[in-house]
């Protein structure tokens, strides 16, 4: 039976998009079969309106290696809060800053 695709999640947060795609954890060929599926995500972040695959418009995260989620949606939130983290400047790594720096329009 054919996976249905997994659609994005886009949440809103001051004046930016939160774009989350959960995706189902590969299971490496030589581990034994799970009980139940897990879940990862890869999501980004761009301007409210903007063309996340423009060059320079987005920032991209996702979940880390060891994490694994027992639903779609327990990824979603995971990556929505650290979405949010991004964009509050409270995340160690990623920052939103180059998004709102270059941009000199008129």
């Amino acid at each position: 039976m054919p996976d249905e695709p997994a659609s994005w999640h886009v949440f809103e947060y001051e004046g930016f998009d939160i774009y989350v795609l959960p995706q189902l954890k590969p299971t490496p060929e030589h581990a034994p079969p799970r009980a139940s599926d897990r879940y990862v995500y890869i999501g980004h972040i761009c301007r409210h309106g903007a063309n996340a695959d423009a060059p320079g418009e987005a920032v991209r995260f996702h979940s880390d290696g060891n994490d694994e989620f027992k639903s779609a949606d327990d990824a979603v939130q995971d990556a929505r809060h650290i979405g949010r983290s991004i964009i509050d400047g409270t995340h160690p790594d990623l920052s939103v800053l180059s998004l709102v720096s270059h941009h000199h329009h008129e």
